[in-house]
């Protein structure tokens, strides 16, 4: 073991202590976050608006503070983004993560404090390697270096502005060129095709050990990589590859073709959430299929069923609940858009079921994220195929037509018939939701398939912007736009 490996070996015991500790007192240690954030925010602009000086109790709290999106948030943000200090934390903030998300071409502007990227963002990805290597004692993942495709961004003035993933590249200096690949000016280049011929001059001859991001630009890195290469496999540039930490979207669709890129039975994926608003959970039970909601990164959590808004106590497994947090970073009761499944309460431990606006209830079908992934993998698993993207949205009835789903669908492999694929996804949908099957008995007919060229998606997002494709809109911005922008109508559906 080397030098390198035992020193962060023994920082990573004491961290684990610390988690165990959140997990055997979750309620306890969300309080104390409630409280630090109270003492931090009453003397900053929103602290005097609300009176958090006197608040004492949550209840309190929930009374005086009402609830946020981002256009409600939106002031304070603009005032912080103007350099006036205290505005909703304490100091000036000069780092915002900026974000089209998924519904909207306007730009959101997330503050990221220094507190939220040291105890918050920073201590997140320090605690993928904590778990990592508890869950894999023998792993080798440390001798090397992780490689990190990451975002760009820019100066407006006095504030560094852009993707999340740059603005903690270039701001965690110390860690470029003994933890991490490639050099900061190759991994935050704005130019994607021009960042990924640098990374493979600059890392196919480094000791990568690990690699991070988003898995749909990661996946289209890695096929450079081999054209780079000439390699058949990622095994074949880096011998040691044994671990991808992956967010932004669920994976499910991108696993069959990272199993192909690398076919290893020792390479691990490791799920993690960390969103512009902060790091939420990452998945610490390699036998699972969900992560453990950490408690103690200075962020105090809510969630809202309905109408009904509750704290972590109060959840219920089973439920998907829209996320709000009270944060580090200077947002309070901030509803981020999110919606959770809580797959178990001791310790808590949730699921990503989608956004707040990514559904489907055009017909009262109540379709969600969740329900699309699930029979995705379920026809994939039967059929052979390999879906990298889509996106769904309705097709509204007519007078001579009942409405129905169109899908947009880019495969890495193919089925051998896409009309079996389309039927047997229908009836996957039908079983999972039991409204989206009344809905086909009577209003729905069976859904419509495009099946998309190969690299229409990510030609798609990096014109627009966004490093996400919005799976589920309940209305048809979304899927017109890629369709106009491909220039496809109807061809190709089944």
């Amino acid at each position: 073991m080397s030098l390198r490996n035992f020193i962060l070996r023994a920082w990573f015991s004491q961290r684990e202590r610390s988690i165990d500790r959140f997990r055997r007192h979750p309620v306890e240690t969300q309080m104390r976050m409630f409280g630090r954030l109270l003492r931090r925010g009453c003397g900053t602009e929103f602290g005097a608006r609300y009176d958090l000086r006197h608040v004492r109790t949550l209840e309190q709290f929930q009374t005086r503070v009402e609830t946020f999106d981002y256009e409600r948030f939106k002031p304070y943000i603009e005032r912080m983004r103007a350099g006036i200090r205290d505005v909703a934390w304490p100091g000036r903030v000069t780092l915002f993560a900026r974000s089209s998300g998924t519904t909207s071409e306007r730009s959101k502007y997330i503050p990221v404090t220094r507190e939220s990227l040291w105890r918050n963002h920073t201590l997140g990805m320090r605690d993928v390697a904590t778990v990592y290597a508890g869950n894999y004692p023998r792993s080798r993942v440390l001798e090397g270096k992780t490689l990190t495709l990451g975002g760009s961004c820019v100066r407006e003035g006095r504030n560094l502005v852009g993707d999340l993933s740059a603005l903690l590249i270039h701001e965690t200096t110390f860690w470029s060129g003994w933890f991490r690949a490639p050099r900061i000016e190759t991994a935050i280049l704005a130019d994607f095709d021009a960042k990924c011929e640098a990374i493979c001059r600059e890392c196919t001859g480094e000791h990568i050990t690990a690699f991070a991001g988003v898995p749909s630009w990661n996946l289209a890195l890695m096929r450079r990589v081999l054209e780079y290469t000439g390699k058949r496999n990622l095994l074949e540039v880096w011998p040691g590859l044994e671990m991808f930490a992956h967010g932004g979207v669920e994976f499910t669709p991108y696993r069959r073709s990272f199993e192909e890129l690398i076919p290893s039975s020792g390479m691990h994926y490791m799920e993690t959430y960390n969103a512009s608003e902060g790091f939420f959970a990452l998945a610490d039970d390699p036998s699972r299929d969900d992560m453990l909601l950490m408690l103690d990164y200075g962020t105090f959590f809510e969630f809202r069923h309905g109408t009904q808004i509750v704290p972590l106590e109060g959840v219920e497994c089973g439920k998907v609940y829209a996320v709000l947090i009270t944060s580090n970073n200077g947002l309070w009761r901030y509803e981020i858009g999110d919606t959770v499944e809580f797959t178990s309460t001791n310790p808590y431990r949730i699921r990503f079921a989608g956004r707040t606006r990514q559904y489907i209830n055009a017909f009262g079908e109540e379709l969600i994220v969740d329900n699309a992934e699930r029979a995705l993998a379920e026809v994939c698993r039967k059929t052979g195929a390999v879906v990298s993207e889509y996106t769904v949205a309705p097709c509204y009835m007519s007078l001579r037509e009942r409405g129905a789903h169109e899908w947009l669908v880019e495969f890495d492999r193919e089925p051998e018939h896409l009309e079996a694929f389309a039927a047997t996804l229908d009836e996957a949908l039908r079983a999972i939701n039991s409204d989206y099957d009344a809905k086909r008995r009577t209003t729905l007919e069976r859904l419509r398939l495009i099946r998309m060229d190969r690299g229409s998606f990510l030609a798609w997002m990096r014109a627009r912007g966004k490093n996400k494709v919005p799976r589920l809109m309940n209305d048809r911005r979304v899927i017109e736009d890629v369709k106009a922008f491909v220039g496809i109508g109807g061809e190709g559906q089944v």
